[in-house]
């Protein structure tokens, strides 16, 4: 039996409003209990899990009896230790056994989550977390007690670090981004992404990278991102001439980026302040110049792909024009530009969000283009679809927590740290390679905060102590788990692009790492020149800023076989990739061995000019690429 669709679109609407509207006033208001804010917020997401995600294929608007007992069971277990809050604080956990009373609900939330979180995520998450629980009670020797203990009656565990970031931050973001999509921002970011860039060679890629990445501040998702924007970038791309599999492949790169793009990164960069013990805003300075390259290099890549075959830029007359665009709704970057002046004002990340929330709708007011905007139904649509799109972190942040419970009880951490230091045999280079391989084998199969979550306790301890800055070693494995989004053989971005591109898996794969491949590269630069994380003095922080720009340039440029005198031939390619490659390594040495290669390149180009036949427009040829 199921229930009906209208009294479940109504139950559904109910509770993700409730959950909203809760986490707004505990933002106003203040936090409560530990266990109560948390509590709260992993019963509405479970209630809400098992209403929207069906435990059966074909049946997601319906959901059946046995899911309506599933959402009573998990909102029982997670609200249990609220309801006994004296008991629960006043305990001596490891010392005092668990009641019954704990065992039945204790066993009952570890059971709801993974399974919540298999309807949202898949099985690697919900497999992953029953791995750790078998070697805690097998290898790690613990006892179920003590493990129930960690995982259910403390912060430790299932309500530790990662579902308070979610609560707290995360949470207020998603609503923030729900309520900026639904002001109109979309079409002003696709608007200002033409008006600058349309009417370039290659037009069209790049207005995909403009937009994504203006659309990833306030997104976090790669997949969201591409499926925002991709609708309207990826057939104009293949309209002026790029192949299916390139025009996909641009938009998933672009969109993965926007998880690395400050003010408004994704829900890892909120977990990573919490774990580094610093603010939003400087885990947002130290990210800012590594995202600028990424973009950079996205940039570059399909401008020298578009000048190597010959694309053209969309007509002028056709394109909108940039004063106007901001006339008529420039008012809408506001909330954004709030936000940030709230952090840099020195307030919390929480507080910021709540700002940018309060202050969307008012902005719309200033425009009459905008001011009919939001009716009251947006306004629940909004508060609704921000509790839904916060379901697959609130449950994946919940069942990371039995992961990180069990390594931190185990102490299988620092067993982890001496396992990679004795394969990199001390080798801080092949530490960096291992933990990239980790990195991005866990993020195909976990979302990126848990993936994140994981690497943190495994990985990030043995690269601080092969020397790393604690702060290039989370950002270092915070990369290789958002870029497993365009990494074969699962790259989920990929997917999502080929899902509108119609292009080819392997030949979209395969032509993201290609665009993709500097943000590869980049990690490694801010290891070995923290300078680029902005920390350090002024000058060496510009040197690097420089010589990273020109890195990464001569990188797309080699790898797209052209630069900015013409095609480039075989050996000028391998100068340039020569080039990117040495500039990785900061020091006064390597810059200028990079400074040659790349005088060398355009010295060949001038001087080799003019046997270089112009390349055919594209449109003509019918095989651009």
């Amino acid at each position: 039996m199921y229930l009906s669709a209208s009294l479940t679109r109504w139950s559904v609407t109910f509770v993700a409003v409730a959950m909203s509207v809760f986490h707004l006033y505990v933002a106003f208001f203040g936090p409560p209990d530990a266990y109560v804010m948390r509590g709260l917020h992993v019963a509405f997401a479970l209630v809400l899990s098992f209403l929207v995600l069906p435990g059966l294929k074909g049946t997601a608007d319906r959901p059946s009896l046995f899911d309506i007992a599933l959402l009573v069971a998990a909102a029982a277990c997670a609200l249990y230790p609220m309801a006994n809050l004296n008991y629960i604080v006043n305990r001596m956990y490891y010392v005092d056994d668990p009641v019954l009373l704990d065992y039945i609900f204790g066993i009952g939330l570890i059971a709801l989550i993974m399974e919540a979180t298999r309807r949202a995520t898949g099985w690697a998450l919900p497999i992953t977390a029953a791995c750790f629980l078998l070697y805690g009670l097998t290898i790690g020797n613990q006892s179920f007690g003590i493990m129930l203990d960690q995982l259910y009656l403390t912060t430790e565990g299932i309500f530790g670090i990662p579902l308070y970031v979610s609560a707290t931050y995360v949470m207020l973001f998603i609503l923030f981004g729900s309520f900026v999509e639904r002001s109109g921002a979309g079409q002003l970011f696709m608007d200002f992404a033409l008006a600058l860039a349309g009417h370039t060679s290659g037009g069209p890629a790049k207005v995909a990278v403009i937009t994504s990445s203006l659309f990833g501040t306030v997104s976090g998702s790669a997949v969201a991102n591409v499926m925002t924007t991709g609708t309207f970038t990826i057939p104009l791309m293949k309209r002026t001439g790029y192949r299916p599999a390139f025009s996909g492949a641009v938009e998933a790169v672009a969109s993965t980026g926007g998880q690395l793009m400050p003010p408004i990164m994704g829900a890892a960069a909120f977990v990573m302040a919490e774990f580094l013990g610093t603010s939003y805003l400087a885990v947002a300075a130290f990210a800012i110049m590594p995202a600028v390259l990424y973009y950079v290099a996205v940039f570059a890549a399909v401008h020298f792909e578009a000048k190597r075959v010959g694309l053209v830029g969309l007509p002028k007359p056709d394109l909108p024009r940039l004063g106007q665009v901001l006339r008529e709704r420039g008012h809408l970057f506001l909330p954004l530009f709030i936000i940030v002046g709230v952090l840099l004002a020195g307030y919390s990340a929480a507080f910021a969000a709540l700002c940018g929330i309060g202050s969307v709708i008012p902005t719309t007011w200033l425009r009459a283009s905008t001011r009919k905007t939001f009716t009251p139904m947006v306004v629940v649509d909004a508060l609704e679809a921000g509790a839904r799109n916060t379901l697959v972190v609130a449950l994946a942040c919940a069942c990371a927590g039995i992961v990180i419970g069990t390594i931190t009880l185990t102490g299988l951490g620092l067993d982890f740290t001496g396992v990679v230091l004795a394969l990199s045999q001390n080798s801080l280079i092949l530490a960096l390679v291992l933990t990239m391989v980790a990195g991005i084998i866990l993020g195909m199969g976990l979302p990126t905060t848990p993936a994140y979550i994981v690497q943190v306790a495994l990985l990030v301890p043995a690269l601080v102590k092969l020397g790393v800055q604690v702060e290039a070693a989370h950002l270092f494995v915070l990369y290789f788990a958002v870029l497993s989004a365009i990494t074969p053989p699962v790259a989920m971005a990929v997917y999502a692009a080929n899902g509108i591109s119609r292009a080819g898996l392997v030949e979209s794969s395969w032509a993201a790492v290609k665009l993709g491949l500097t943000g590869y590269i980049i990690p490694f630069m801010f290891v070995f020149g923290p300078s680029l994380l902005l920390i350090g003095d002024l000058d060496r922080i510009m040197l690097t800023i420089v010589t990273s720009t020109i890195g990464v340039i001569c990188l797309a440029g080699g790898l797209h076989r052209y630069f900015f005198f013409g095609t480039a031939r075989w050996w000028e390619s391998l100068m340039l990739i020569s080039a990117a490659f040495v500039l990785i390594k900061p020091g006064l040495t390597t810059d200028l061995i990079g400074a040659g290669l790349v005088g060398l390149t355009i010295a060949s180009q001038i001087l080799l000019r003019p046997s270089e036949p112009e390349p055919v427009p594209a449109q003509k040829r019918g095989d651009a690429s």
